[in-house]
């Protein structure tokens, strides 16, 4: 007779792969350093003060 193959392990053993192969491109994709963070988020305040200076009495310009 064969080996005998538990596939509980087998299935466990196929996800734990694959999260780790998605782990590995969502860290290539969204990892940055703290200071891109903190530019980024700098950048985000001073673009969202910008528009709001342009706004006439609480309303949009458009």
């Amino acid at each position: 007779m064969g080996d005998l193959i538990n596939l509980n392990r087998f299935r466990k053993r196929a996800v734990r792969e694959e999260a780790s192969r998605q782990a590995e491109i969502n860290r290539a994709s969204f990892g940055r350093t703290k200071s891109d963070r903190i530019l980024e988020e700098q950048r985000t305040a001073r673009a969202n003060t910008m528009l709001d200076q342009h706004k006439i009495d609480g309303e949009s310009a458009s």
